[in-house]
């Protein structure tokens, strides 16, 4: 029997009186990937922030590896690793140092941080880059160095906001690859935002689509678009179900903007 890795029970937060994210449900089996689909303000990044413990929960539930989000919030960032959507990682440090304090703060000891950090960098392909300062890496670089520290101590669940932002098509499917290499290698479950249709038909096993605050329709991309036709798009299938385009609320520039990190090529 499939082992599910995170379900949500109408969890809903409120900013105020407004419902950012209002009751929404769902199922994530372990070692899949699950893409929150939506324009900027759909509730994605709330719903994220929920479940990685950054933000409370108004009303709901959710359980993440078998421990309830509300009531037990510690036990669920020892299974969680989480990338947020602003750069995180410490330009002055060298990528090693930005490890080694990862390392640090969950707890390994000296022998164990040290080789897997040496994992890490070889995985994520920054082993000859490991003692330059991170204020000197490419956008892609700097992306799986961010991933990289979200995976020192081996979490069972990656929570990714909006992992390609900013970077320019080559860094974009780079760093693709290596997030299916963590599904398949390492059976990781992945949760991620997106607003990105290439993105999310390429890297998601299911896809949830977002829009003001709720859930409007959650299938397998290749089940979504042949609803719509055999040449349907996701995004035909999202203009089609909500009358928005998903690129409401923010383009490429805006995006770019926020990650605020280098757009050299990889």
């Amino acid at each position: 029997m499939t082992k599910t890795a995170v379900e949500l029970i109408e969890l809903t937060h409120y900013y105020d009186t407004y419902a950012a994210v209002d009751r929404i449900s769902f199922k994530l089996e372990s070692g899949k990937i699950l893409g929150l689909l939506g324009p900027n303000g759909a509730g994605k990044s709330t719903t994220i922030k929920m479940l990685t413990t950054l933000l409370p929960v108004t009303s709901g539930a959710a359980i993440i590896c078998g421990h309830s989000l509300v009531a037990s919030p510690a036990l669920v960032r020892e299974h969680i690793g989480y990338v947020p959507q602003m750069l995180s990682a410490d330009g002055e440090l060298t990528g090693y140092e930005n490890l080694l304090i990862s390392a640090k703060l969950y707890g390994l000891n000296k022998e164990k941080r040290k080789k897997r950090i040496a994992e890490l960098l070889e995985f994520m392909g920054l082993t000859e880059f490991a003692d330059q300062q991170v204020n000197r890496y490419s956008g892609g670089m700097i992306r799986r160095l961010e991933i990289a520290t979200a995976l020192i101590h081996q979490p069972r669940v990656l929570f990714l906001d909006e992992p390609t932002v900013g970077l320019d098509p080559a860094a974009r499917r780079s760093l693709w690859k290596k997030i299916k290499e963590l599904q398949h290698n390492f059976g990781t479950t992945i949760l991620l935002t997106t607003h990105d249709m290439e993105e999310a038909d390429t890297l998601c096993d299911i896809v949830a689509f977002m829009h003001l605050g709720h859930i409007v329709l959650m299938d397998t991309p290749a089940a979504l678009k042949a609803k719509y036709g055999p040449h349907a798009t996701l995004d035909d299938v999202f203009l089609g179900y909500t009358g928005a385009t998903i690129t409401e609320g923010g383009d490429y520039a805006h995006a770019k903007e926020i990650r605020r990190t280098v757009s050299r090529r990889d």
